[in-house]
């Protein structure tokens, strides 16, 4: 029975530690497995920044992080899965500095660049005719065109 139990061990620890080697980041190349993930993040924040009156008003002063924190634990799932992946694809403990470091870094240029259209002010042009301009001379009949 001990004679079945280390050759088994031994072929566990070999599958593991060829597991546990964190994969090369490719700075500027996104993982196929993180892309997705990000963009879940990304999509939530947005979301809840144009849901949360505070956070709109941070935003349309392009206070683009801060509004993100203010309805950032209603993405904690979107950001969790993402913390996850990039440990399991990294090392322990690198999805954390992750989306504290690089991912947080950019997320104000995204949000920026996706709500921004959103957030601005917009003239609205009326499909009423101007109203006609029309002189009345004293006794609140309108005077002759002096054309005719």
């Amino acid at each position: 029975m001990k004679a079945l139990l280390v050759p088994g061990l031994a072929v566990l620890f070999v599958a593991t530690g060829a597991q546990a080697r964190p994969e090369q980041r490719v700075p500027g190349k996104p993982h196929p497995v993180m892309a997705p993930l990000e963009q879940a993040a990304t999509d939530c924040f947005a979301e809840t920044v144009m849901a949360n009156p505070k956070a709109i008003r941070l935003a349309k002063s392009g206070h683009w992080y801060e509004a993100a924190g203010v309805i950032g634990f209603l993405c904690r799932p979107e950001v969790s899965r993402m913390v996850q992946a990039h440990d399991r694809l990294y090392g322990r403990g690198t999805g954390d500095r992750y989306f504290k470091g690089a991912y947080a870094k950019h997320l104000d240029k995204q949000l920026e660049a996706r709500l921004e259209p959103m957030l601005e002010t917009k003239t609205v042009a009326s499909a009423e005719p101007a109203a006609e301009k029309v002189t009345t001379t004293g006794d609140d009949q309108p005077a002759a065109d002096p054309a005719q």
